[in-house]
């Protein structure tokens, strides 16, 4: 009982690992090219090198670090030549995502969409491009989990997460982003009234103005 015990606790460890070593990569906390030294990193989270393995193996796979032989791990760099790639997998898949949450969300999902709905609304973000864009990731999971397709889900916050590298790259050149997070308020309301194509054309859009403003930035 006491190793079943100790590998749960060491899988709970990894996924804390795994998630706060993903969002500083994707919030370029940790920069393009940067190495990646796993000791600095398990002292920073409180754990040991063996979760922080574990994490890195995930974030190898999903493309937010390599490893070359010889030379070490590195967060993987960002080229902007990717976004019509990614654009393309999410102009497919963000769609289909809000209009399944619309039809599937529970009660729970759905006053989860509605508090960020009332974050989005009350201002208190102001201009403050991090906390914009911290706000949009969560706005996106909640919609993926609302799915209850955890292979859509994963799919699409893997994407989700590469586009927003992109846009952190950019941000100083974006204009109007407030107004792009802000966008998600009607998406939310067609997902929590239920409004399926309603949601999958906002999600559409929303895509295609990403790409859009992030083109008009370089």
């Amino acid at each position: 009982m006491q190793q079943v015990a100790a590998e749960v606790e060491e899988l709970s460890l990894a996924e804390r690992a795994y998630r706060a070593i993903r969002d500083r990569l994707v919030m370029l906390e940790i920069r393009p090219g940067a190495p990646i030294n796993e000791e600095q990193l398990g002292q920073s989270l409180g754990v040991g090198r063996t979760p922080v393995r574990e994490a890195l193996k995930r974030l190898q796979y999903e493309r937010l670090i390599t490893t070359y032989p010889r030379r070490g791990t590195f967060a993987t760099e960002v080229n902007i030549t990717d976004l019509a790639h990614i654009s393309e997998v999410r102009l497919e898949l963000e769609p289909l995502a809000a209009a399944q949450a619309a039809r599937r969300a529970t009660a729970a999902d759905r006053a989860n969409l509605t508090a960020l709905r009332a974050e989005l609304e009350g201002g208190g973000l102001g201009r403050d491009p991090a906390a914009l864009m911290r706000l949009d990731l969560r706005v996106h999971r909640a919609v993926y989990t609302a799915t209850h397709n955890p292979y859509l889900e994963d799919t699409l916050v893997r994407h989700d997460n590469l586009a927003t590298r992109i846009w952190c790259l950019f941000v100083d050149r974006l204009s109007g982003m407030a107004g792009h997070v802000e966008e998600h308020g009607p998406l939310i309301a067609a997902i929590v009234a239920g409004d399926a194509d309603r949601a999958a054309r906002l999600a559409r859009s929303h895509v295609e103005g990403f790409e859009r403003a992030v083109r008009e930035a370089i």
